[in-house]
């Protein structure tokens, strides 16, 4: 069900593109707020929204939406776009969403990891340059003008529990910022239409220490959560896993300060947290699960690359990273023979 929005707030033309557990999460609470919402989904998912809408079940109870759906750009020009994709799937993404792109509108990547913009506007002495890791050949750059990004920090566990159905066991957080750092007005609106729907959100002048907590949070669990097959609860509570993100943790912290980020958890308040959220799986771990892609490019190709330029050893992290490629090219191999198997041909005809 709706609800109304706050005095004197307009509500915003809003694309979620991308359906998974963010994405889903982000487009029920917005519909619920009332907002005009619209998903950009594939396969099952679009499938589902279509007949049944999307339900996600978290803190606030179960709530239904019933968001417009399609997997082509059809839903005119929005005044956000929410990219909630896996950073390997940006290239194929940012296409599809340039024609719903105009002069006012506020482009929201949500993906883990080191963002392919991370650069712009940094004002330090890599300005304008790219992270390889990511964006190799500058496309992502291109695809859609840097100035109408803004950049996104998102504490959210969620996980899809069927095609159309979310479930999180935990609260919401957005924290928002420009990457000039300057505190426009675009900022605060939308920062205002998030809070309105329920998710705990913040405007920052400091994207970029935000971005440095959660990326040692990803690169100190997911990497080591598809080598173990750790929940979160295990990862930071375990004291033989928890030496081991602990190492990861002060690795990563070295970089981070390298480019002058502040990061205001201290490592154990890092694992007491950690371990308060859960037996929770990482995106990562459930990706590794079904046979997908891992995040890796982004999560820790990224980070490693950026230790590089100031020549800062990450021995724990990288050969976490190594182990974790390889069990992950592991799974898809499995996945597709599995696939391709003729058992499996005959039993689905």
């Amino acid at each position: 069900m709706s609800q109304d929005l706050p005095p004197n707030t307009t509500p915003l033309r809003i694309c979620i593109a991308g359906a998974g557990a963010i994405g889903g999460t982000l487009a029920v609470r917005l519909s619920a707020a009332g907002h005009q919402v619209s998903v950009l989904a594939r396969g099952q998912t679009l499938q589902a929204i279509r007949e049944r809408g999307l339900t996600l079940h978290d803190l606030h109870g179960s709530t239904q939406a019933r968001p417009a759906a399609s997997d082509r750009p059809e839903f005119g020009v929005q005044d956000v776009i929410f990219l909630c994709a896996k950073s390997q799937d940006m290239s194929a993404l940012l296409p599809q969403v340039a024609p719903m792109v105009g002069e006012q509108t506020v482009v929201i990547p949500t993906n883990n990891g080191v963002p392919w913009w991370y650069f712009h506007r940094e004002g330090g002495r890599f300005d304008g340059e790219t992270v390889k890791a990511v964006d190799p050949e500058g496309a992502l750059a291109a695809a859609v003008p840097l100035e109408r990004l803004i950049g996104s920090v998102l504490f959210i566990t969620a996980e899809v529990v069927g095609p159309g159905e979310i479930r999180s066991v935990n609260p919401h957080l957005m924290v928002l910022g420009e990457p000039s750092g300057e505190m426009s007005e675009r900022l605060l609106r939308v920062r205002a239409a998030v809070e309105a729907a329920g998710i705990e959100a913040r405007a920052t002048d400091r994207i970029r220490d935000k971005l440095w907590t959660k990326i040692i949070a990803n690169i100190s669990t997911n990497p080591l959560s598809v080598i173990t097959q750790g929940t979160l609860e295990q990862l930071y509570g375990l004291p033989e896993l928890r030496e081991v993100v602990s190492q990861i943790m002060r690795e990563t912290l070295q970089v981070a300060a390298s480019y002058g980020a502040r990061v205001d958890i201290d490592p154990l308040t890092f694992l007491q947290l950690g371990e308060a959220m859960g037996a929770f799986r990482t995106s990562m771990l459930q990706d590794w699960e079904r046979g997908r892609p891992l995040e890796l490019a982004a999560i820790g190709d990224a980070v490693l690359e950026m230790a590089e330029r100031f020549a800062l050893p990450m021995p724990i992290t990288r050969a976490m990273v190594s182990l974790a490629r390889f069990r992950g090219a592991a799974a898809q191999q499995q996945r597709a023979q599995q696939d391709n198997s003729p058992q499996l041909a005959v039993k689905a005809a």
